[in-house]
């Protein structure tokens, strides 16, 4: 197994026959196009570019869709597309949910989404709502503003505040 960082993808177009392909660390972003890989059921594109700005990544996953009709699993951890609360605080897993509904609503044929397998429930509601689940917000929304102007910023230590100046210091 060789690892190399991918310029360009012009090549697949003769492996038709690909089943599985790992894209990882590769910068790719929305603009990706893959050539025509009916028998690809695997695609992982973890830790690139691919983020939910301007439809651009709706956009792929429709290219996706018809580009590769096989596809089964698919992992896009570690891109802006996908909302992880451990990296982005702004984020919680209803996000990621949402984008897990989103991404079902335009591959209705995936098995497994990221680490997860797809649930029957998750199914029938990317079915109902997945067209409805962008995780998007306002270009010029910050969050928690409204917060930040109703409240003052309080600033904890557990020192008592005649501790805190390093120059009066008693020792024991």
């Amino acid at each position: 197994v060789a690892f190399v960082v991918c310029r360009s993808l012009e090549g697949l177009k003769t492996f038709s026959y690909l089943e599985e392909l790992i894209l990882d660390n590769n910068l790719l972003g929305n603009d990706l196009l893959l050539p025509r890989l009916p028998h690809l059921h695997t695609l992982t594109l973890n830790k690139n570019q691919i983020s939910f700005q301007r439809n651009t990544c709706e956009i792929l996953l429709d290219h996706l869709a018809e580009v590769v009709p096989s596809l089964q699993y698919l992992s896009l951890l570690g891109n802006m597309a996908c909302p992880n609360e451990l990296v982005c605080k702004e984020k919680d897993e209803d996000d990621y949910q949402r984008y897990r509904y989103f991404v079902l609503h335009k591959l209705s044929n995936l098995k497994f989404l990221d680490t997860r397998k797809v649930t029957k429930r998750e199914r029938e509601e990317a079915l109902v709502r997945g067209a409805f689940m962008k995780v998007a917000k306002p270009k010029d929304a910050k969050v928690g503003d409204d917060a930040a102007s109703t409240s003052p910023v309080m600033h904890y230590t557990p020192l008592p505040s005649g501790s805190r100046d390093l120059t009066n210091h008693r020792g024991m």
